[in-house]
């Protein structure tokens, strides 16, 4: 029985973890979703899936809660976009949290292998993609 603690332990640890790092990002970057936010989510993610696999060992149906936070997390999403005056911002910050959702998901599952690549592809995204897109935006503005 003490080895089922310390998995759940340990899933929940990796998701605030990784969750963390992305957060620490976005946190640094000023973002109104910042570090508690991400890490918040993708631990309660990670919890729902623990929640589900210990309901699936008494026979109940585990995708059912994943495909639940999926939904929640699409509205807490749509709430951080915002459209003012013919711009939209916010989209990066809801798939950011969509994202860590879905790296909760996959730590709480036990998929850490997944859970670290996709939090590494998001780091890269957020933080070294930017600077491309600034680039390309400078470029395109100057004429050339």
């Amino acid at each position: 029985m003490f080895q089922y603690e310390i998995t759940v332990t340990i899933n929940l640890l990796v998701a605030f973890v990784l969750s963390g790092l992305i957060g620490w990002l976005r946190e640094r970057q000023g973002k109104t979703a910042g570090l508690r936010t991400h890490i918040l989510v993708c631990v309660g993610a990670a919890l729902f899936t623990l929640v589900s696999l210990h309901l699936a060992s008494a026979g109940a149906e585990p995708s059912r809660i994943a495909a639940g936070v999926v939904t929640g997390i699409g509205f807490i999403g749509a709430g951080c976009i915002l459209h003012s005056r013919g711009s939209i911002s916010g989209i990066t910050t809801a798939s950011s949290i969509w994202a860590v959702a879905a790296i909760g998901i996959a730590s709480g599952a036990g998929f850490y292998i997944g859970a670290v690549v996709a939090t590494i592809i998001s780091i890269i995204t957020l933080e070294f993609l930017q600077r491309v897109e600034k680039k390309i935006i400078k470029t395109k503005g100057s004429g050339e």
